[in-house]
């Protein structure tokens, strides 16, 4: 029933490289989504049990989730109980065991010779293909059980990847930050510097406190913002304290986008709409069982009578059978038909709904793949050339502090939009997998080899 986006997708191992400072080479050329870190991390092995220590990496991350997972441990449930009824569809009727005595209270012959018992023992034979019509239709609600634990199953791996990301992402926001807050120590070092020296006015100390003191709530801003992302990535796994120390990744891994019809043909391994095939034949197997109900069974009797009296015995044989004047089950063939109906219309409606939603988050990822290539090749080196020339021109007096302070709002603001849009461009690749199930790198190739022949 599965397909290979049973296995994690390539998008989400993408981060899996070693993090470096953001904006610390914008320049850098692009890399390949799919590479996997080969060094051990340092603490737990994901097979282990217990909470992960000191750095983690999404490969951990995701193995937790799917053995640990509060809400996929409940579908798995639901996945057992199924296959438990589907068990139970495959069993014939019991037999009917059944004693009677007759003959009391006879005024003719009185006593209890008088009495007859009798011993019966019965069988309800299903007619009409019912056993069969229903191991059928168990058997396909249990696949669509196991249908919705895989759509489950690759929500929590999609969330956790995407948490993975917002962590990355607010480590690597907490490291620019401290930078700035570097930078601006050393401006007020070197303004307190110039005002004792005579050179500038002691009001550019104070706009240089001024400076600092807000890049310090900046940077505690920036803690906050990690320890909640830590809280929510421990979550996917059943905790409410993480233990680990950080996780490890490169955002600055990027690469081209394939085409969106290429994207389009991979949407049937989406399991959303995987799972219609086996949804639309279940619906067909409950129709089968409902009219196979028309067709009334018989029961079928075996037995002996002993007569005490003349102490002689007698077999008993019979069969009963409703006779189907009235009830025909035609509500319940009906009503298996109309939920039929339902199901190819809702089938539509997901086609749509997925189409869609593929055309919008391809159109986020272009958007955001677009950003931080402009920022890497154009916005990035000009806000940093711009910083370094005003912070060395202030040293000897051909800027004034507002000019140095506007540069380093400038680069900070760049370097803040490109890690801003580095974590959009994953979440949204992320998401964009989970459609067409699997890594969009598998695209790029195709179309290549298709490219060479």
């Amino acid at each position: 029933m599965y397909s290979n986006y049973a296995l994690p997708f390539g998008i989400a191992l993408s981060v899996i490289i070693t993090t470096g400072p953001v904006g610390a080479n914008p320049t850098a050329k692009t890399m390949p989504l799919a590479h996997l870190e080969d060094q051990n991390p340092v603490g737990r092995d994901p097979s282990a049990s217990g909470d992960p220590t000191g750095t983690l990496l999404l490969p951990q991350a995701l193995a937790l989730a799917l053995t640990q997972n509060p809400d996929l441990a409940a579908f798995s449930w639901e996945t057992r109980a199924q296959e438990a009824a589907a068990l139970q569809a495959s069993f014939f009727p019991n037999p009917t065991f059944g004693a009677n005595a007759a003959n009391f209270g006879n005024q003719v012959i009185k006593g209890f010779d008088g009495d007859v018992v009798t011993l019966e023992l019965s069988q309800l034979i299903e007619l009409g293909g019912k056993r069969a019509a229903r191991m059928e239709a168990a058997a396909l609600t249990k696949e669509l059980a196991d249908w919705n634990y895989e759509t489950k199953r690759v929500d929590v791996l999609t969330q956790v990847s995407q948490v993975f990301i917002e962590v990355l992402t607010a480590q690597q926001r907490l490291t620019l930050t401290k930078q700035i807050q570097e930078l601006a120590n050393q401006m007020m070092v070197t303004t307190s510097a110039r005002v004792q020296a005579g050179k500038v006015s002691p009001v550019e100390e104070t706009k240089a406190k001024v400076a600092l003191a807000s890049v310090q709530f900046e940077w505690l801003r920036a803690q906050r913002e990690l320890e909640a992302a830590r809280k929510r990535l421990a979550a996917t796994w059943g905790n409410t304290e993480p233990r680990f120390e950080a996780v490890k990744g490169d955002l600055d891994a990027v690469m081209s986008l394939p085409s969106l019809d290429s994207l389009r043909r991979r949407l049937d391994n989406n399991p959303d709409l995987a799972r219609w095939a086996t949804e639309i034949t279940q619906r067909e197997a409950l129709i089968s069982v409902e009219k196979s109900k028309a067709i009334p069974d018989v029961t079928a009797t075996l037995g002996a009578s002993k007569y005490l009296m003349p102490n002689d015995y007698a077999l008993v044989v019979g069969f009963s059978m409703p006779l189907p004047v009235f009830n025909r089950n035609q509500g319940g063939i009906r009503e298996a038909e109309h939920r039929l109906s339902r199901a190819e219309e809702d089938h539509r409606s997901a086609e749509v709904r997925i189409t869609t939603l593929l055309n919008t988050i391809y159109q986020k990822l272009s958007t955001a793949y677009a950003e931080v290539s402009a920022l890497r090749q154009d916005i990035l080196p000009g806000a940093q050339s711009a910083y370094d020339a005003a912070r060395e021109g202030y040293r000897f007096g051909k800027f004034g502090f507002l000019d140095v302070l506007d540069a380093q709002r400038t680069l900070f603001g760049a370097k803040s939009q490109y890690l801003l849009a580095l974590s959009d461009y994953h979440k949204s690749a992320v998401e964009l997998e989970r459609l067409i199930g699997g890594s969009f790198d598998e695209t790029l190739t195709h179309r290549k080899q298709e490219t060479v022949q």
